[in-house]
């Protein structure tokens, strides 16, 4: 048997004895059966049992068969305007690719970089960075940039497979979360944490006291460690030395999808404004891309996408909203006062309790999921360490801004999906990372928290 069947088997095991024990105080049997089927469906997205989509079916399907949660909370995710990001953004991409477009931006933005690979990394991971601060959606922007990396890897000489293919399509799908977790539009988590903070506490988080309590560190310095560990562990020499080369002009339909592209951008960047959802502009921008006279695609290439992740993404959604209603993350949270020992004046103990804490959190669920989860125990936190309440829910957000494992970030999963990365290849960068980023990126952040007031 192998290894990835028997920790299947365990999480099926585990599954099963979460519905048959009694249930525990403050539990109900209601509980412990929405608990099993999340252990379950977050269990096999861990250890690649399935495609991530066939287990996100698998979870639709259980939670109906056995009457675990009403429909509207079983596909709720269907409401969401984050998975019709993902649909338009699953047309954009391959509008991208069949038209060329991705091949001439990687000609235009990489190719100077070519001859180096050090150097094409290090341009990934600030493009990478940049698209942060225009595009609102990790979702839209890993469906953007993964074909514009994989040509300007295939241009460089690294066919699929390869370390250095690898290490450049991780580069951008580490920095594309990772880093956009400083910036409060970047990341769904982001906002859903600023959502929590005014409804439950009404405390508006602003765009600019995010950034400036979150990116200096888990922005900057995080992009600075995903490139070394990129070169370190992903070693790799550029095949075809860089040299200037003439674009033949724009198709009509590279033109017109440029066109497209560039509206979406400024929607996605001006939201504040117009306060149009950016999956409603996703969805209008793919159904662009297919109209007839405007598109760029034939009605044929629509069933060419790749709809996977479409289904996995309404599924981690599901479980978010199943582990609220169902009352697991109250039960959850109260379990929690125990297990942490926060004093008042113990600033720094405090604060690495509290981030490993709810860094580990997001084994147990999606990352979309945990602020929602957690921001409930913020005031308790606050109450507890005698922080501001603003503090205790940022501290939330270092939580969540370290990835462990793929499945804890859909938009991660879904770049995997479009590279056809190896679980064992991002595990490789993924573990390591958090171990460095918790041990070196937690004082500096408290450093930094220190040195601008934030512990009050």
């Amino acid at each position: 048997m192998s290894s990835r069947a028997f920790l299947a088997g365990a999480v099926v095991l585990a599954a099963i004895a979460l519905c048959v024990v009694p249930p525990p105080a403050g539990m109900t049997a209601g509980m412990m059966r929405s608990f099993a089927l999340i252990v379950f469906t977050v269990g096999f997205w861990a250890v690649g049992a399935l495609p991530e989509h066939l287990t996100g079916l698998l979870f639709f399907l259980i939670a109906m068969v056995f009457a675990i949660a009403p429909a509207p909370v079983v596909f709720s995710g269907f409401e969401s305007a984050t998975l019709w990001l993902v649909l338009g953004g699953l047309i954009m991409a391959e509008a991208v690719n069949r038209t060329g477009l991705a091949q001439r931006l990687a000609v235009l933005i990489f190719d100077r970089y070519a001859d180096s690979y050090r150097h094409l990394v290090l341009a990934v991971v600030l493009a990478a960075i940049a698209l942060s601060f225009v595009m609102p959606a990790t979702v839209g922007r890993v469906l953007l940039l993964v074909p514009i990396v994989v040509a300007a890897a295939e241009r460089a000489g690294f066919k699929y497979g390869s370390t250095g293919y690898e290490g450049l399509c991780i580069a951008a799908l580490m920095t594309t979360y990772q880093c956009g977790t400083g910036i409060l539009p970047a990341n769904a988590p982001n906002l859903v944490l600023a959502g929590a903070a005014e409804t439950l506490y009404a405390a508006p988080i602003h765009y600019a006291e995010y950034l400036w309590m979150q990116f200096p560190v888990m922005g900057v310095v995080k992009g600075v460690l995903i490139v070394g560990f990129v070169w370190w562990l992903f070693p790799a020499t550029a095949q075809r030395a860089a040299q200037a080369r003439e674009l033949p002009p724009m198709t009509h339909e590279q033109r017109r999808l440029a066109l497209i592209l560039c509206a979406a951008l400024v929607l996605w960047a001006t939201d504040f404004a117009h306060g149009v959802k950016a999956g409603w502009i996703a969805l209008a921008a793919g159904l662009f891309c297919v109209l007839p006279r405007v598109g760029v695609m034939s009605y044929a290439a629509f069933n060419e996408v790749r709809f996977g992740a479409y289904f996995y993404i309404a599924a981690t959604l599901g479980v978010g909203v199943l582990t609220q209603k169902s009352g697991l993350s109250a039960a959850l949270g109260h379990s929690v006062d125990g297990l942490l020992d926060l004093h008042r004046g113990a600033d720094f103990a405090n604060f690495v309790s509290l981030s490993v804490f709810t860094t580990l959190a997001g084994l147990f669920t999606t990352n979309p999921a945990q602020p929602a989860v957690l921001a409930p125990l913020a005031q308790g936190f606050a109450d507890a360490t005698g922080w501001p309440l603003k503090t205790a829910l940022f501290t939330l957000a270092v939580g969540f801004s370290t990835m462990l494992l793929p499945h804890q970030v859909p938009p991660v999963v879904v770049g995997m999906q479009a590279t056809r990365l190896p679980l064992g290849a991002v595990l490789k960068i993924s573990v390591p990372l958090a171990a460095v980023s918790l041990v070196t990126l937690l004082p500096l952040q408290y450093c930094w928290w220190r040195l601008i007031g934030a512990f009050g």
